[in-house]
């Protein structure tokens, strides 16, 4: 690989997932991961194979679907998890293991409860295990940002002579600082011996914010991979956002050696797609993807964007996939009009009875709100594709009384597994209400812990996208809805929650040992 090269490695399929509440379909993964393909992203870590056989057949499909990216699959180092990983990667075009074991003393003492020699030994039988389902072996040594350098020169010398090609050093729980970290990658790639016979990579943890600084840090030592989520989606604070890095480099290539094969103008609709997927919202001040990223309500920055862009913008909105906020259609435009703006926007229709939901709800929508933007487009298109054919709860209408000096009155009609149900109940407002009606019908439904709306765009007549989030025996799920009709809105994000809370999870987290 030329060394001017840094390869994006995209784990929000995995790493992502395992934000609590954050849970994807197959069918959602497979979405997601056609669309990073679409970006260039050079490797997707579909997922963990060995924790549940709904991720080993989600890998299997991404595995399937994906056709120019490299699939990966994590495995810890045990055979198991490195047989199934290798089983759910075997039918893609380009097939990559992930195996990983702790490196730091906290971790061999208290988790692994092994002896640093023996960590090393089985470091060396995974990647050997791990090299007889594929050539592309990337090994990892978790908490190596807090690892000992002489321990994990030696860990890193062995992987790579036992076959892995990808090196990653992860600042597993977020504990380093920049200088610091890109210090320690530099002192590994100067005293491995067999260090040139590799690519080195970071996989940063946000905890006290700097994973994208430590990420970049670690490039500017020698790394050329960095592994990032959409939205720095992650455990705890998030992982380092692919957007920040990607256009960190970019945009500043007097200091970078290297660039990303990124088509940077999907960003941004990778963005909403995962954010509308996990039902978790982007914050408005978000850098790159935030709704405010590129607004200016300052005087003084008005007057000067309209003299020169420069003065105050480092990079340009529709470089990363902002639309102009346009007015695209009317109420009378036509299947493939609207096809083509979501292809522009890019949203990939594989079916014509998706096209029809689509277009079907384009259509509802544009009887209740004459100007339609793309923004619109974008939640109409993600909902309706998002929509599971496996949908226990769903709602068919809801009315709501609410009058000054009154208690406000609800009545909802769902459907539990397609039969309709009734339910009716007063509230401290609509939107109480209305849940409480649903309450009377389902009624083990977990606590509200977040209800939090924002407009889709501007106007009276916005749609309102309202995002949930409940908590049941300490699992967490996130819900969400958009409707012009906010109390409508409302009610489909508490159903959409309640739809995840539905369904059975049993999956193994991989730092979890599994010995």
């Amino acid at each position: 690989m030329s060394d001017d090269r840094l390869i994006i490695f995209d784990t929000t399929l995995r790493d992502g997932e395992q934000s609590p509440g954050a849970s994807m379909t197959r069918d959602e993964k497979v979405r997601i991961a056609k669309l990073l393909e679409q970006m260039n992203v050079d490797i997707i870590e579909a997922g963990f194979p060995i924790a549940s056989v709904g991720d080993f057949e989600s890998v299997k499909a991404v595995a399937t679907a994906v056709k120019t990216s490299t699939v990966c699959g994590l495995a810890r180092a045990l055979d198991k998890d490195i047989d199934r990983a290798g089983e759910a990667i075997k039918s893609a075009e380009s097939g990559r293991i992930h195996t990983f074991i702790a490196t730091s003393p906290i971790h061999m003492k208290a988790k692994l409860r092994m002896e640093p020699d023996q960590v090393l030994e089985q470091a060396v039988h995974a990647v050997k295990r791990a090299r007889q389902y594929t050539d592309d072996v990337e090994f990892s040594a978790e908490d190596a940002g807090r690892s000992e350098l002489d321990f994990l020169c030696r860990v890193v010398e062995a992987a790579i002579d036992a076959g892995a090609s990808t090196i990653n050093i992860p600042d597993t729980v977020g504990y380093n600082i920049p200088h610091q970290f890109g210090e320690t990658i530099r002192q590994i790639i100067e005293r491995v011996p067999n260090s040139d016979k590799a690519i080195f990579s970071v996989h940063c943890h946000n905890d006290l914010g700097l994973a994208v600084g430590n990420s970049l840090a670690a490039v500017l030592n020698g790394a050329r991979q960095v592994e990032c989520t959409i939205n720095g989606l992650g455990e705890r604070a998030g992982n380092a956002s692919l957007e920040e890095v990607v256009m960190a480099v970019r945009t500043r290539q007097d200091v970078f050696s290297c660039d990303t094969n990124i088509d940077t103008r999907i960003i941004v609709p990778a963005s909403n797609l995962v954010s509308a997927v996990t039902g978790f919202p982007v914050q408005p001040n978000k850098a790159i993807v935030g709704k405010n990223a590129f607004a200016h309500e300052s005087g003084i920055h008005q007057d000067g964007i309209l003299k020169s862009r420069e003065t105050y913008e480092i990079m340009r909105a529709q470089d990363v996939g902002w639309s102009d906020n346009k007015l695209i259609l009317g109420k009378h435009s036509g299947r493939s009009a609207v096809k083509a703006r979501l292809v522009e926007l890019g949203i990939e229709i594989e079916s014509e009875s998706a096209l029809n939901t689509i277009f079907d709800r384009y259509k509802a929508l544009a009887d209740l709100k004459h100007e339609i933007y793309d923004e619109d487009l974008i939640v109409v298109a993600n909902e309706s594709l998002s929509t599971s054919s496996n949908v226990k709860y769903e709602l068919i209408s809801s009315w709501v009384c609410s009058e000054t000096g009154e208690t406000p009155h609800a009545k909802v009609v769902i459907t539990i597994d397609g039969e309709e149900v009734t339910g009716e109940a007063d509230g401290g407002g609509s939107v109480d209400a209305v849940y409480s009606a649903i309450k009377s019908i389902v009624t083990d439904v977990g606590v509200l812990e977040l209800y939090s709306v924002n407009n889709v765009t501007s106007g009276t007549d916005s749609q309102g996208e309202v995002n949930v989030r409940l908590e049941k025996d300490g699992r967490l799920v996130y819900g969400t809805g958009a409707d012009t009709d906010i109390v409508i809105a409302s009610a489909k994000a508490y159903l959409d929650a309640l739809n995840k809370l539905s369904i059975t999870l049993d999956r193994e987290h991989p730092q979890h040992t599994g010995v």
